[in-house]
């Protein structure tokens, strides 16, 4: 069911400026709509707090300290804040309205990402906490959830409802534990206490996300998962995903140390090394530690740039003792880091002795201009070489297969050189099963020769198959239906004689058919529970049926000419109203008085009257109704059906025995 049809602020003029047109999020705190600001003509989102805790006052101050906060930021990555104010019981501020999909979405959708794009979701982010680091403000809550991509592909960080002014001594006022488990840095489940690198350790378990499709640690409870970040270390992305490059695992490891002293010590410092390492990858395809081009070290923000350690082949880890790549000057501050772009190398210790110098300055003074000429060549044609190899001889560029039939972009890929895989296939409502919805990497990528290209099938318009409501109240009926996406259609209503007033009879289209998502369901509706007719019936078949349908059953016997046994009569009659349970009185016939003949029985005082023809009249009592009729005519009789149950099963039959050709004999089903 819609939930922004029950919700009684859709539609809502808020503070005489803000027409709300629907709900797009709820959280723990507020709802979050899509609104027009009448005032200056242009779409918002607003966020209104939750009723029951708008009226608790300290936390209506620190949603207002939101807006404040999150206000005096300007920054691109970073969405805005226009204004805060209330309407009656709802406090609500009003932001940049950012039109695309969080960065769980894309994990959900993807599974995981290269390291190349993980950085490059990673290190907008990072430029976002770091202005607000800048500012004296932490998030304290950084997480998938939190990061939005907007269609437009630019990426802005939500949700400062819990940053705070950092205070001199770098506590909260409260203590009070405040985020999302899965990335709660240890100080803040141990002591309550945020700063900057708390928002640091969160980047880094959610790059660590990025990079292996999960979170480091995995538990039964909450209390589990933090008892882990506490005590544990979080392991390596390469641990899982062997492709990722050493580098990258050296900032995770960073970024997630235990001890807050040995992190980068706000986001900027890890903006700076996520940019390096950035630099240092291929630019699309495999990035492991063997696929780093020719001549291009490893990042030197964790290595060389720090330490004086060569970088490349000879990458160095973080030092131990908890000693961080990141250190720290005697005012606080991060140590230089190299400009993007550059990386310091340990100069030889030869080059540091004058004499050594002197000598090869000599050496090069006396050699031959052609010497200097054909190294020029060998330089020029390397160059070359090594352009032509990573721009056309290594890498090759994804095709466009979206739209077309799997098979066929299956053998086009194939033919390309690529290994192909065949993704999970996703629901289109526009797009017919089977037709390529997407690839893995995209089109125009360049990738790897021989690398694995996934194709993304559709699966067609997601249809989902109607469920059981008979018997139900139509509210009910409805209900049920919404629940499982599809929509209440129309009401008809029909007489019934087993399903009582108001309640469901049948579908259209009938229970089990599978209809395509938010497809309508109409309903059929019994306007009464009605009594069956079992007159002319034989007594023990009427009081079976009767007894069945859950009424109580009276019976009378009185002389009449119909063959003894037979319901003669019925209160109520067949087809008045009833409830369930009602006691029903039948009259049942015990026969003619003495001397009482059938018309085809002869003349007891007339002994040369012929004898009439009679036959036996087959018993059809549970066969289908067709092939019942079928057997009694080729019997030579005439038949009337009559329906009792609704069934297509024969439930009565009279008269039995024997009667003469071309008789009526009565079926009821």
């Amino acid at each position: 069911m819609d939930t922004t049809l029950t919700d009684p602020l859709v539609g809502q003029l808020l503070d005489g400026r803000y027409r709300v047109e629907s709900r797009i999020a709820r959280g723990g705190m507020a709802s979050v709509y899509l609104a027009l600001d009448v005032r200056l003509d242009r779409t918002v989102a607003v966020k209104v707090m939750h009723r029951s805790l708008a009226e608790d006052p300290q936390f209506v101050r620190r949603f207002i300290g939101e807006a404040k906060s999150v206000a005096s930021l300007s920054h691109p990555n970073i969405v805005q804040v226009f204004d805060q104010g209330t309407d009656g019981a709802n406090v609500y501020l009003s932001m940049e309205y950012v039109p695309g999909r969080t960065l769980r979405d894309v994990l959900r959708r993807r599974g995981h990402l290269p390291a190349r794009e993980a950085l490059e979701m990673v290190i907008p982010v990072l430029a976002a906490l770091g202005a607000a680091h800048q500012a004296g403000l932490i998030h304290r809550d950084v997480k998938p959830e939190n990061v939005l991509l907007a269609d437009d592909g630019r990426v802005k960080v939500v949700d400062f409802g819990l940053a705070r002014a950092i205070e001199a001594t770098n506590q909260t006022k409260t203590g009070m534990m405040i985020g999302t488990i899965g990335y709660m840095s240890p100080e803040q489940v141990t002591t309550g206490t945020a700063d900057a690198r708390s928002d640091v350790y969160a980047a880094g378990i959610m790059l660590f996300e990025l990079l292996t499709g999960r979170q480091p640690y995995a538990g039964e409870t909450p209390m589990s998962i933090a008892y882990r970040h506490v005590h544990e270390t979080v392991p390596v992305p390469s641990s899982i995903v062997p492709d990722v490059p050493p580098a990258i695992d050296a900032l995770v490891a960073a970024a997630t140390d235990k001890d807050p002293a040995a992190r980068p010590v706000d986001a900027t410092a890890m903006l700076v090394a996520a940019v390096e390492i950035h630099r240092t990858l291929p630019r699309t395809g495999h990035t492991g530690a063997h696929a780093t081009p020719h001549g291009a070290h490893d990042s030197g923000a964790f290595t060389g740039a720090h330490s004086g350690v060569r970088t490349g082949a000879h990458r160095t880890l973080p030092p131990p003792g908890g000693a961080s790549p990141f250190g720290t000057s005697q005012h606080g501050r991060p140590e230089a880091e190299p400009p993007v772009g550059q990386t310091m190398i340990q100069p030889r210790s030869e080059l540091l002795t004058g004499a050594g110098e002197t000598g090869r300055r000599r050496r090069a003074r006396v050699r031959p201009v052609w010497f200097l000429a054909a190294l020029a060549l060998v330089m020029v044609a390397g160059v070359a070489f090594t352009g032509w190899w990573f721009s056309q001889g290594r890498y090759t560029t994804v095709p466009d297969l979206v739209n077309q039939n799997i098979t066929v972009a299956r053998q086009e890929a194939q033919k390309a050189g690529f290994e192909v895989r065949i993704g999970k296939a996703r629901f289109d409502d526009k797009v017919p099963k089977d037709i390529v919805l997407d690839t893995e990497p995209g089109a125009g990528a360049e990738v790897v020769k021989g690398a694995v290209l996934t194709l993304i099938p559709s699966a067609g318009p997601e249809t989902i198959p109607v469920p059981k409501v008979e018997g139900l109240s139509l509210a009910d009926a409805r209900a049920k239906i919404a629940e499982v996406g599809l929509t209440p259609g129309r009401v008809s209503k029909s007489a019934s004689d087993t399903i009582p007033r108001d309640q469901v009879i049948r579908t259209n289209p009938p229970v089990g058919k599978r209809v395509k998502k938010r497809g309508v369901v109409n309903f059929v509706v019994s306007a009464g529970l009605l009594m069956p007719d079992v007159t002319q019936m034989m007594r023990d078949q009427a009081e079976k049926i009767l007894r069945d349908k859950g009424f109580n059953v009276q019976i009378d016997e009185t002389t009449d000419d119909a063959p003894p046994g037979t319901v003669i009569a019925q209160d109520p009659s067949g087809g008045a109203e009833v409830v369930a349970g009602a006691t029903v009185h039948l009259t049942a016939s015990r026969g003619p008085d003495q001397g009482f003949r059938w018309p085809w029985e002869t003349d007891p005082a007339d002994p040369g009257q012929t004898p009439p023809t009679v036959v036996n009249v087959p018993n059809v009592m549970f066969k289908s109704v067709h092939d019942a009729v079928n057997e009694l005519k080729a019997a030579g009789f005439k038949v009337n059906v009559r329906k009792v149950v609704g069934t297509d099963r024969v439930v009565g039959e009279k008269p039995l025995g024997q009667q003469p050709p071309g008789s009526t004999i009565t079926i009821w089903h």
